[in-house]
Order: structure tokens, then C-alpha cells, then sequence
């Protein structure tokens, strides 16, 4: 990976990082917002510590690990990625309050449109704040946005010590075991 200057990351900060979507994907990822690693390559996941990557293999999505470069395969296994909030930042508390709930707004219109099986918020705290639902958690949510069903799944940040890779991958699992079974039940 190439590495940046504090100047190339804070550059990054004005940079909008394009969705990987297509209509009628399986499962519709959906991140905090991009970290500068990722607004300053344009890859989604990008700092090395993320685990999204891994996790996704580790849970069966993807036949082997993707490297953030490769993003544009997801729509080929019926996966894609967004952002609740799309300004790129350092960390995600340098977002307000009001970001997250136009993020939700933006983020329902979105789904409206592409229509996923599944949305997948990474991001139980994102999740509340984007869709004031206070008391979610880590699992399928009663929220449907128009027939697609949410799942938040946990954030895979490094920062994010309560969950290890294999227990974020449990989780990813889980939900690769309900959009199979809901796409099997549909023919």
C-alpha cells in the first residue's frame, strides 16, 4: 500500500469516495463514513488495521481475501458498499449529530433505489444515530426499507476491541446465512 503524508491524508478530507453499487445487490454494506486512508485512495476499508476485509472472507461472503483495491469485485458476489455519511474524516466522533440523521435520509433514499436483500450498517452507534433507534444491537433490526431488511453488524475498525476478527466473522456469517436462506425462500 502506499503510503501518505500528514498533508496527502488531510488533502484527502475534501475527496467523495464513489459507492461499489448495483441494483438488486445480495447485501449492501454500509460504513460510518470514509476514514482518510480511504478518501486519500478511493478504496473503501483502506486503513491497514480495518478488518473489514478479512471478515468478509472469514464469513464466507467472498471465496478469498480482497484487498481494498479489488473493491469493484464485490458486485460480482452480490455485494456492495456506501457510507452513512460520505465527508471524510479522521476519526467517526468528528461527525455531528445532524451528519448522521442526513446520512440516514440519504442512505433510505439510496436503498429505495438500488434495492438490496439486506442492508448492513457496520456500526451499532451509527446505526442509532442515523436511524434514532437508541436501543439497537449487533443483529437483524425490525426496520425494513421497502423490502429490504437491516442487519448492524459490528464496527471492524481496530479501534473496535469488543470484537475480535472471529467474532465479527460469526456475526458477518450469520447474516450470510439469512440473505442465503431469504434468496432460497424467494427461488
Amino acid at each position: 500500500m502506499a503510503r501518505f503524508t500528514a498533508e496527502q491524508l488531510e488533502a484527502a478530507r475534501d475527496r467523495l469516495v464513489p459507492d461499489v453499487v448495483a441494483n438488486g445487490l445480495h447485501v449492501l454494506f454500509c460504513g460510518i463514513n470514509p476514514g482518510l486512508m480511504t478518501a486519500a485512495t478511493g478504496h473503501h476499508f483502506a486503513r491497514p488495521g480495518n478488518r473489514f476485509w478479512p471478515v468478509l472472507h472469514l464469513s464466507g461472503f467472498t471465496p478469498r481475501l480482497i484487498k481494498p483495491s479489488e473493491q469493484g469485485e464485490l458486485p460480482s458476489y452480490g455485494l456492495g458498499i456506501t457510507n452513512v455519511v460520505a465527508r471524510a474524516t479522521a476519526r467517526a466522533d468528528e461527525l455531528s449529530a445532524e451528519e448522521y440523521r442526513e446520512g440516514g435520509r440519504l442512505l433510505t433514499a439510496k436503498v429505495a433505489r438500488l434495492r438490496p436483500r439486506w442492508l448492513a450498517v457496520v456500526g451499532v452507534t451509527a446505526y442509532r444515530a442515523a436511524f434514532d433507534d437508541r436501543k439497537a444491537q449487533v443483529g437483524p433490526q425490525e426496520r425494513v426499507i421497502g423490502g429490504t431488511r437491516v442487519w448492524v453488524l459490528p464496527n471492524p475498525s481496530g479501534l473496535n476491541a469488543h470484537w475480535t476478527a472471529a467474532t465479527m466473522a460469526e456475526e458477518f456469517a450469520r447474516l450470510r446465512v439469512a440473505a442465503a436462506a431469504q434468496e432460497s425462500a424467494e427461488g
